[in-house]
């Protein structure tokens, strides 16, 4: 299991799949499967039983995870696609953009 440069509320955009070139903002990211769940991207259909939230029950779209390496951050100076490299200024760490060299927050 590796480090992962994405967090929540990290701004990507999916490189692979039927929903590439789609951008969206991280929802959760789930370290052990290496998985990422982004708003708006990847939604699958799924039966549920009547409950409080919804007496009703039926069919309701929600997004599936997506693989990390399937999506990748946007440079927050050009918008386009980056890889992030890691920096340490001493106990802080800093992902900085690879294409711009801007700190991403």
């Amino acid at each position: 299991m590796s480090k992962l440069h994405i967090k929540k509320g990290d701004e990507v955009i999916v490189l692979a799949g039927k929903n590439k070139n789609s951008k969206g903002k991280v929802l959760k990211v789930l370290v052990k499967e290496e998985k990422a769940i982004v708003e708006g991207v990847n939604m699958v259909s799924k039966s549920t039983k009547p409950n409080a939230q919804n007496p009703q029950g039926g069919i309701i779209k929600q997004e599936a995870p997506i693989h990390i390496s399937n999506i990748s951050l946007i440079d927050p100076k050009s918008g386009k696609p980056t890889r992030v490299s890691i920096k340490h200024d001493g106990k802080n760490v800093i992902r900085v953009s690879k294409k711009s060299g801007e700190e991403i927050k």
